[in-house]
């Protein structure tokens, strides 16, 4: 008899003081980002040592964990799990390993199932109202600075490719180019040697023929156009030639038409005059050009 009372006391130490483990889900279906509750209670602990998986990492990868807090009393050790899941969908809590002492505990397998509580033309409204913030200027460039910058280099490349147009233009058009190109005409017209060979109809048809082409760049005349008796007359109403210029050209112009229809035959001693002549008018063109710019200033 003092047998079985002996077996029944071991029997019941046993099961009534043998570590107990409880957990424990807030709810099985969750909204999206819906904060769950996974709890897990061990009784009965007696001062042993509780190990477990480390903080914020029991639970598996969805699901967010916003706190992982552990409490013990001697005979109690309890731990609360606090999550949200952004996912739709079904998501298992498995079974998990607990060691109490030297027993292994198991907590049972639980199933989440987030859904998406939103409806189709459902009104969201921002938790916070929006704000009118004023901006200053040193807000403003600090915002458009580059786009600014950007402007004005883009602004400053296009005024310098307009002034080396322009710059270029005005050189290469400039009177100083215009004589210097008709002084080499009439260099490559004396290197024929008209005026030895006694050419007379050839030089005075070339010698006009620049003459009239830097009457034409230099002053603006219809010279390739008007008869030579037109074309002085509209010199002298020009007024852009001086005195001495215009009876240069009326004697050069007149010989050479002589010239061209044998009319005259010129000496060398004249053609060589002629060509001097000439060649000076074009020198002493600054003056005239000098002396029109002046007197539109005025």
């Amino acid at each position: 008899m003092k047998r079985f009372f002996l077996f029944c006391f071991i029997v019941f130490s046993l099961f009534g003081f043998g570590q107990t483990l409880s957990s424990q889900l807030s709810d099985n279906t969750l909204a999206l980002g819906e904060e769950g509750v996974f709890k897990i209670n061990i009784s009965n602990i007696t001062g042993l040592e509780v190990q477990a998986a480390p903080k914020n990492e029991m639970l598996p990868f969805h699901f967010e964990v916003l706190s992982d807090s552990i409490q013990r009393t001697p005979n109690l050790y309890t731990r609360t799990i606090r999550f949200q899941i952004f996912e739709e969908g079904k998501f298992k809590i498995p079974a998990m390993e607990i060691k109490a002492g030297d027993k292994i505990l198991k907590t049972i397998p639980y199933e989440v199932e987030v859904i998406n509580t939103a409806k189709k033309g459902d009104q969201i409204n921002d938790i916070m109202n929006n704000k009118n913030v004023e901006l200053g200027l040193q807000d403003y460039w600090s915002l458009y600075k580059f786009y600014i910058w950007g402007a004005l280099v883009v602004i400053a490349i296009i005024v310098l490719i307009w002034m080396l147009v322009k710059w270029g233009r005005g050189k290469k058009s400039s009177p100083v180019v215009r004589t210097n190109q008709t002084l080499q005409e009439l260099e490559k017209l004396r290197d024929k040697k008209y005026i030895e060979n006694n050419d007379f109809r050839s030089f005075y048809v070339e010698l006009i023929d620049i003459t009239r082409n830097f009457l034409s760049r230099q002053y603006g005349f219809p010279a390739k156009e008007l008869l030579t008796e037109d074309l002085l007359d509209y010199m002298k109403g020009q007024n852009k030639i001086s005195e001495a210029n215009e009876h240069i050209l009326a004697e050069v112009f007149e010989r050479g038409d002589l010239a061209k229809f044998a009319k005259v035959i010129p000496s060398n001693i004249e053609m060589e005059e002629d060509f001097n002549n000439i060649k000076e008018f074009v020198k002493r063109s600054y003056k005239d050009i000098e002396f029109e710019n002046l007197r539109k200033h005025v």
